[in-house]
């Protein structure tokens, strides 16, 4: 027989992890019915609460991102539109008012001075929205610095063009070209940058909450398997808290697919029948607006500024503002012929469809003016430019009337689709967290009600 040796100690017993512990426990546990009546009620109280959670989570961040498409991102999108439009009109109105000189009328004076105050309105909007750190801000910071000095250059031009001095052409095609090469497009980088931020709150609003959905599948297929478990060892066909558990759950899973499925349906319609129709007339608009503005300058530079082009293989020397104004219509024409493609309804057929009629008119009569002047007949060009009557003017003004109209009626058509695909998830989020709660309670009482039969 071994004897220990003298002054030797024997070594400290080794402790065990807490975790460990707890996994002997379970396991213990487990090889008793009520130890497995009691895993199993807690594991289907985790299940539900977390499907509850999840889908709380889940379906309130996709309302957040649809409250923004419809309050935020596509208002702000239309702002930064109407700031470019603004911008470009007012470059027109301040041409049409040189062109007339000494007899420019109050209503011109009064349509460039608004759309100066539109655009400082709308930049100050899309200021106060914008993130400081966001791309938006220093396009809109440039705006802002850019818009008194072209308003500065446009009075030097008005004021000498007053007194009769060449000069003040001179100022006009300055003012034109800061707005060409600087404004407008620092206005379109900024509608461009909104419009991204509307296409990534959609993004955000429309997937399907997949996580939400495989864990109502699987507190489901639980809760389905516990009490067919219950059945076979009981011989009992119902036990309540595990069926009040099993339709609180129900009730959120279809909540979450059906109202998600017609919030989504709803935003997909507001952006294929509202945000697509609203960003080609928008367009269409811009493009009729620099084509007016084109138009203006041809009279007001009168051949001083031209570009070469290529024409039927041979480079041709012509008028710069005269081409452009050919290139902007033609880019109206193919908005106005996409346009009519998504129109869905006679509302919006309509405007679009007078639109094309008016864009015709202006081009046979743009064709008399241009002849008159390359005939020498300046004054007679000038009035089939500016004149009232069976001017050019009187056609821009029609398509610019009719795509607002146009304008308005896919506006309240977006609004009414998004406004349907939030209504949607009204409630949804605090309705699946008050649900989950009363489900694991069920499924608590449940188990609990088993519990109670070996005590």
């Amino acid at each position: 027989m071994a004897h220990p040796v003298p002054g030797s100690t024997a070594p400290p017993p080794t402790r065990r992890t807490a975790f460990a512990e707890g996994v002997d426990q379970v396991r213990a546990a487990a090889t008793t019915e009520p130890g497995r009546l009691r895993i199993i009620g807690a594991v289907l109280a985790l299940l539900v609460v977390a499907f509850g959670a999840v889908t709380a989570w889940q379906t309130s961040d996709r309302a957040a991102a649809a409250d923004d498409v419809l309050h935020k991102s596509q208002p702000l999108s239309t702002a930064a539109a109407d700031i470019y439009r603004s911008l470009a009109d007012a470059n027109t109105a301040a041409s049409s008012g040189f062109l007339a000189g000494g007899q420019e009328t109050a209503e011109s004076r009064k349509r460039y001075e608004d759309d100066i105050d539109t655009a400082a309105a709308k930049l100050v909007l899309a200021a106060n929205n914008a993130d400081p750190d966001s791309p938006s801000t220093a396009a809109i910071t440039k705006l802002n610095k850019l818009l008194p000095e072209y308003k500065g250059l446009v009075e030097r031009a008005r004021t000498y063009n007053r007194q009769g001095f060449p000069v003040g052409g001179a100022y006009l095609r300055y003012a034109n070209q800061k707005m060409q090469d600087e404004m407008l497009p620092a206005a379109e980088d900024l509608y461009k940058k909104e419009n991204q931020r509307l296409q990534d709150d959609y993004a955000d609003a429309t997937p399907y909450p997949w996580a939400a959905i495989a864990l109502g599948v699987l507190a489901l297929a639980a809760l389905a398997w516990a009490q067919h478990r219950n059945y076979r060892r009981t011989n009992r066909v119902l036990n309540h808290g595990l069926v009040a558990a099993t339709a609180a759950a129900t009730v959120v899973l279809l909540w979450l697919v059906v109202g998600h499925s017609v919030a989504r349906a709803g935003l997909n319609d507001s952006y294929d029948h509202g945000v697509r129709s609203l960003n080609v007339l928008h367009d269409a608009r811009i493009a009729s607006l620099k084509a007016r503005g084109n138009e203006n300058l041809t009279l007001v530079a009168r051949g001083a500024e031209t570009v070469k082009v290529n024409a039927d293989g041979q480079e041709l020397t012509v008028d710069k503002y005269d081409h452009e104004f050919t290139t902007d219509m033609a880019t109206l024409g193919k908005g106005l012929a996409v346009a009519a493609k998504l129109a869905d309804d006679q509302a919006g057929e309509k405007p679009v469809a007078r639109a094309e009629g008016n864009m015709a008119e202006w081009r046979k009569r743009h064709t008399a003016a241009r002849a008159q002047d390359d005939n020498g007949n300046y004054e007679q060009a000038l009035s089939l430019v500016i004149g009232g009557k069976g001017a050019t003017g009187e056609c821009f003004d029609s398509v610019d009337a009719n795509l607002a109209s146009a304008l308005t009626h896919e506006q309240n058509e977006f609004r009414r689709a998004a406004g349907d695909g939030l209504d949607a998830m009204t409630g949804l989020s605090l309705g699946a967290a008050v649900l989950a709660v009363l489900g694991a309670a069920g499924a608590v009482l449940g188990i609990g009600r088993r519990l109670s039969e070996y005590r």
